[in-house]
C-alpha cells in the first residue's frame, strides 16, 4: 500500500522517536501526530484509559510547542464524538478521529460509523476493546466490535498482534481516506494498548486486496482517446444534455473543473443534496438540487434531458426513487463517472461509463479538443424552467415562513458559511433556499438521515475550520436529540451559531400524516412539551441566546446573531403549518412531483399554455 506522504506535524517529531522503547497507547498517539491530526472528539472509559492517559503525556511532552499538541474535545456522548470527527472531515477535508472505550461506549458509535459510510466521509475510530485473554468471556463492558462495525464501516481491525499496532492504525488512515473515502475502525484491547514495544516511524499492512483494486482503479483512471470520442459522439448526438453530480464531485475535490467542464460544452448542471456548493443555482447553468424535495425546475430538466451525465453521484432512492426506469424518461443515454465500480450500473444503467477520480475524468474529457456546445433552444428551455417553476413560498403571510428565515440568512452570509443541519424540513428548507457558493459549506446526514447530526457537526467544522462562520440550522425535534452539546461547544468556545427553527413538533413527519395519513398527528405534536431552548443555551454558558416571534424582527436578529463573537442561539418561532415543497411522493415519478400552493406544476402551465398552434414546455423539443 502506499504511504501517506509526511506532514508538516509529523517532520516536527523528534528524530529519536524512530526505533524508541514506548506504550501501545504512545504508538497511537505517534501515528496520529504523524498522519497530521490536530483533533480528536471522544468519551473516555476503562479499556481506552491508558490512550487518554498518552495524550496527556503527548501534550505534555510538547508544552513549549502548543501548535504540535493535539487538542482533545470531550462531547456529551460518543455518538456526538463521531459525529463532531464527521463535520471536522466534511469541512476541512481532513481524516477526523475520535476515539471510545468498549461496549457502550463502540456501540453508542455505531450511528456515526454508518453516516459516515453513507456519505463517504474519511474517519478513523479508534476504540479500547477488554484484553485479548477476555474476549468472548462476556467481560464487563465487551461487545463484538468487529462484528458489530463490519457491516456498516468501509473496514475493522481488531488488533491482536501488539507487533502490528502501528502498521494497522497508519494502514486506516490510508484506507479511510483513499479510493471512495468511509470510516475505518480500529478495536485496540487494553493490554494492547499497556504493552511494550519500539516505534519505528514506517510501514504498512500488507493488505493486498484494497491495493489491487486501488491499482486497478489508477490503471484505468486515463481515459483513452477513443473512450473520450465515445462520450463526445454521445454529447454531439444530445440536444438536451444534462450534469447531474453528487457529493463525490466534492469529496474529490473537482468542484472548479465540473464549473469548466460545465462552462465550455454549456451543459446545465442539477444536484444532489451531497453536491450543494458545487455550483451556485444563481450560475446560469445552476439549476438548482434534485431529487425528493428538489426544486421543481431541477426535477422538470431531468424529465426532460435526453443525455444525463452522471458525475460523482449514486442515483440514491431519493433522487431516482422506486422506480429508477422512470428517473430521467426521455434520456437516450446515461454516461456515469464514479470512483466505486459498485456504484455503476448498481440502479441506473450507463450505456457509457468510467470508473476514476472526477477531477481527472472531466480534466481528461475537456483535454480531447471537442468544441461542442448544448444548443441555445436546450439553455433557453431550463432558464425559463428556472425563471416559472423556480422555489416559492408564502411571501405575504404573517407568520414567520421558515423559508424566508433562510433565505435572510444566505442573503446576510452572502452564502459563505458553512451550514449544518439535523434532520427533517428544516434540512430541506436550508437545501433549497440558502445558496451555496463553495464546496464543503452544506454539512448534513444524507444517507442515513439522521437527528441530531447539526449540532455536533457544526462544533466538529468549527475544530477543523477554525476561521470559518459555521451555523447550525436545527429544528426542534433534531436539536432535542444532542443537546448536551451546547454545553460543549461553549467549554471549548467554540463560535457556533445555532439557528433553531422551531414548529413544536416533528415538522415532517406532520407533514406526511397531513398528506397520507389523513392528519392524524399521531407522537408528533410535541406542542405540550416544556422545553425551553433559550433558557437551556443560557444555562450552557450562551451569552447570546433569543427567541424571535415576530416577522419585523427576524432580519435585525438574524444580523446580531451572525455579528456575535462566540457561540450564539436564535430560536425563531415559525409557521406551525409550513410545509415543505416540492415533493415527489413515494412510488411516484417528478412527472407527479406535488410543487404546493406557491410553485406552478408543469401541468397547471401546461393547460394555460394550451391554444391553436401553441406548444406546452413538454413538447419544446
Amino acid at each position: 500500500m502506499t504511504q501517506h506522504p509526511s506532514t508538516a506535524l509529523a517532520a516536527l517529531l523528534p528524530a529519536s522517536s524512530n526505533g524508541e522503547l514506548m506504550s501501545g497507547a504512545d504508538i497511537i498517539l505517534r501515528v496520529l501526530s504523524e498522519q497530521g491530526v490536530d483533533t480528536v472528539f471522544g468519551y473516555s472509559g476503562g479499556a481506552i484509559l491508558p490512550t487518554y492517559d498518552a495524550v496527556f503525556r503527548f501534550n505534555e511532552m510538547h508544552a513549549a510547542h502548543p501548535e504540535r499538541q493535539i487538542n482533545l474535545v470531550v462531547p456529551a456522548n460518543e455518538q456526538t464524538a463521531g459525529f463532531m470527527a464527521a463535520g471536522y472531515a466534511r469541512a476541512s477535508g481532513k481524516v477526523g478521529v475520535f476515539m471510545v472505550t468498549s461496549g457502550p461506549g463502540a456501540t453508542n458509535a455505531v450511528t456515526p460509523i454508518a453516516d459516515c459510510n453513507g456519505d463517504s466521509v474519511p474517519v478513523v475510530m479508534i476504540s479500547g476493546q477488554v484484553p485479548r485473554a477476555a474476549i468472548g468471556s462476556d467481560a464487563f463492558q465487551e461487545a463484538p466490535v468487529f462484528n458489530i462495525m463490519s457491516a456498516c464501516a468501509k473496514q475493522v481491525f481488531l488488533v491482536t498482534d501488539p507487533e502490528k499496532l502501528e502498521q494497522t492504525l497508519r494502514t486506516a488512515f490510508e484506507v479511510a481516506r483513499t479510493g471512495r473515502p468511509g470510516p475505518v475502525v480500529v478495536d485496540v484491547p487494553k493490554d494492547i494498548q499497556n504493552w511494550t514495544g519500539t516505534y519505528r516511524g514506517h510501514g504498512t499492512l500488507e493488505y493486498r486486496g484494497y491495493s489491487d483494486r486501488l491499482r486497478k482503479v489508477a490503471k484505468g483512471a486515463r481515459l483513452e482517446d477513443d473512450k473520450r470520442s465515445e462520450f463526445f459522439h454521445l454529447l454531439t448526438e444530445s440536444r438536451r444534455p444534462l450534469l447531474y453530480v453528487g457529493g463525490g464531485i466534492i469529496t474529490g475535490g473537482a468542484t472548479a473543473e465540473l464549473r469548466q467542464f460545465a462552462e465550455r460544452y454549456r451543459i446545465p448542471v442539477v444536484t444532489s443534496l451531497m453536491g450543494l456548493g458545487t455550483i451556485s443555482v444563481k450560475h446560469p447553468l445552476g439549476v438548482g438540487m434534485l431529487g425528493m424535495h428538489g426544486s421543481a425546475c431541477a426535477n422538470y430538466a431531468v424529465e426532460d434531458c435526453d443525455f444525463l451525465i452522471a458525475v460523482g453521484a449514486r442515483f440514491d432512492d431519493r433522487v431516482a426513487g422506486g422506480r429508477p426506469h422512470a428517473f430521467a424518461p426521455n434520456a437516450r443515454h446515461v454516461a456515469h463517472i464514479d470512483i466505486d465500480e459498485a456504484e455503476i450500473n448498481k440502479v441506473k444503467r450507463a450505456d457509457w461509463a468510467h470508473i476514476g477520480d472526477a477531477k481527472d475524468a472531466l480534466l481528461s474529457l475537456m483535454q480531447h479538443g471537442s468544441e461542442v456546445e448544448a444548443p441555445d433552444a436546450w439553455f433557453d428551455h431550463v432558464q425559463a424552467l428556472k425563471r416559472v417553476h423556480g422555489m416559492n413560498y408564502d411571501r405575504n403571510s404573517p407568520l414567520i415562513q421558515p423559508q424566508y428565515v433562510v433565505e435572510k440568512l444566505s442573503e446576510i452570509t452572502g452564502g459563505r458559511a458553512i451550514i449544518t443541519t439535523g434532520v427533517g424540513q428544516h434540512q430541506m428548507w436550508a437545501a433549497q433556499f440558502f445558496d451555496f457558493v463553495e464546496p464543503r459549506s452544506f454539512l448534513t446526514s444524507g444517507s442515513m438521515g439522521t437527528m441530531g447530526f447539526g449540532l455536533p457537526a457544526a462544533i466538529g467544522a468549527q475544530m477543523g475550520r477554525p476561521d470559518a462562520l459555521v451555523i447550525d440550522i436545527d429544528g426542534d425535534g433534531s436539536i432535542r436529540m444532542n443537546i448536551g452539546d451546547l454545553e460543549t461547544a461553549t467549554t471549548y468556545g467554540a463560535p457556533v451559531k445555532v439557528l433553531l427553527l422551531n414548529n413544536v413538533g416533528d415538522g415532517m413527519i406532520r407533514q406526511w400524516q397531513r398528506l397520507f395519513y389523513d392528519g392524524r398527528l399521531m407522537v408528533s405534536d410535541k406542542s405540550l412539551h416544556r422545553k425551553d431552548f433559550v433558557m437551556a443555551a443560557k444555562a450552557d454558558g450562551f451569552e447570546f441566546a433569543q427567541r424571535v416571534d415576530t416577522r419585523s424582527e427576524v432580519e435585525e436578529k438574524l444580523r446580531a446573531f451572525v455579528a456575535f463573537d462566540g457561540p450564539a442561539f436564535l430560536e425563531v418561532m415559525i409557521d406551525y403549518n409550513a410545509d415543505v415543497f416540492p415533493m415527489v411522493g413515494p412510488g411516484q415519478s417528478y412527472a407527479g412531483m406535488i410543487t404546493g400552493p406557491f410553485i406552478p406544476s408543469r401541468s397547471e402551465r401546461d393547460e394555460e399554455a394550451k391554444g391553436p398552434g401553441q406548444q406546452t414546455p413538454a413538447d419544446m423539443f
